[in-house]
């Protein structure tokens, strides 16, 4: 689904999971610093909308994702996953009930799967799903943002600012009276150097929640009945996750950036030695300057200096050993 933003002027299409939305607007590095200063909107507008509505909506979600929610209150934003029957994350949600409602958001193109699967296991609750896409479009405004927030859009508040389930025949209005619109690229950035781990991005095929430091956050320890539940609690009290994430502190001299899967050794070892790991996400930060998350063996020492490719990085710990 391509934004009407995208006509906006210096507007740069995202290419690969985030197409549809702008990459950029012009100057990368000024859309970051303006979204580090409480200003600005992005458009995520290509992100899937999912609504659960009726009377069982919270007890059944309950049951089915790795978060409590049977109490969560009206206006609470939380996270959740859904995992595989061995403890593999399929889905990640980002959700808020506005005591009516159960609105989520949830990466491009994953709505119809996630739908199919809650429509799976409904049985006798009182809820219906619904994929709410082409009618809703989710925009971001940054923490300290004091954009107007329109009457009945639901709004998810977290310490990194506001997700608004906003109509998507508003989106145009909103931006032009809340902009300076920002890309896509200088949201990755912020997102990178907060360590916060995206489905596709960190995870793949065998990603445990441990890995990635969702355990709190999307995962409640104090609650069961989910599936995948026994891999969560087997690993929490018995063992350690096989990978861990950490925060790479890039080699600035190099023009192009390690992208995805671009293999992470040892710097002791060389480009010919034994590949620990691989970067999951790279991004040029307005003041950090180029960083990346990856992940990377539980044994690999904390301490090690990492190539990753052929450039040199230094690590942060993000998920302990």
């Amino acid at each position: 689904m391509k934004s009407p933003l995208l006509s906006l002027p210096g507007a740069v299409p995202a290419e690969g999971r985030d197409e549809g939305v702008a990459a950029h607007y012009g100057d990368l590095f000024r859309e970051q610093r303006a979204l580090a200063g409480g200003a600005g909107l992005v458009d995520l507008s290509h992100r899937g909308v999912v609504t659960v509505t009726g009377d069982d909506r919270l007890s059944w979600l309950h049951l089915l994702l790795t978060q409590h929610v049977s109490d969560l209150p009206a206006g609470r934003a939380t996270e959740a996953l859904i995992l595989t029957a061995h403890g593999h994350v399929e889905h990640a949600m980002y959700l808020v009930d506005d005591g009516d409602t159960v609105w989520m958001h949830v990466e491009p193109g994953t709505q119809g799967d996630l739908i199919a699967y809650l429509e799976s296991m409904k049985f006798f609750y009182r809820v219906e799903t619904a994929d709410r896409t082409e009618d809703f479009a989710v925009v971001h405004l940054p923490a300290g943002s004091i954009a107007d927030v329109p009457e009945g859009v639901a709004v998810r508040e977290t310490s990194h600012g506001r997700d608004l389930f906003l109509p998507r025949g508003q989106l145009e209005a909103y931006a032009e009276a809340h902009g300076p619109a920002v890309g896509i690229l200088a949201y990755e950035a912020l997102r990178v150097e907060a360590h916060r781990p995206r489905l596709g991005f960190e995870t793949d095929h065998r990603t445990i929640p441990h890995e990635l430091g969702w355990i709190g956050s999307a995962v409640h320890l104090q609650k069961g009945c989910y599936r995948g539940q026994e891999t969560v609690a087997r690993v929490q009290n018995l063992g350690k996750p096989p990978r861990r994430l950490v925060f790479l502190h890039l080699d600035g001299s190099d023009v192009l950036l390690p992208g995805p899967g671009t293999p992470v050794r040892l710097a002791a070892d060389g480009e010919e030695g034994r590949q620990l790991g691989f970067v999951t996400t790279s991004a040029r930060h307005h003041e950090l300057g180029p960083i990346a998350l990856a992940l990377v063996k539980r044994n690999v020492p904390v301490d090690a200096e990492l190539l990753a490719g052929n450039t040199a990085a230094a690590q942060e710990v993000v998920v302990e050993p």
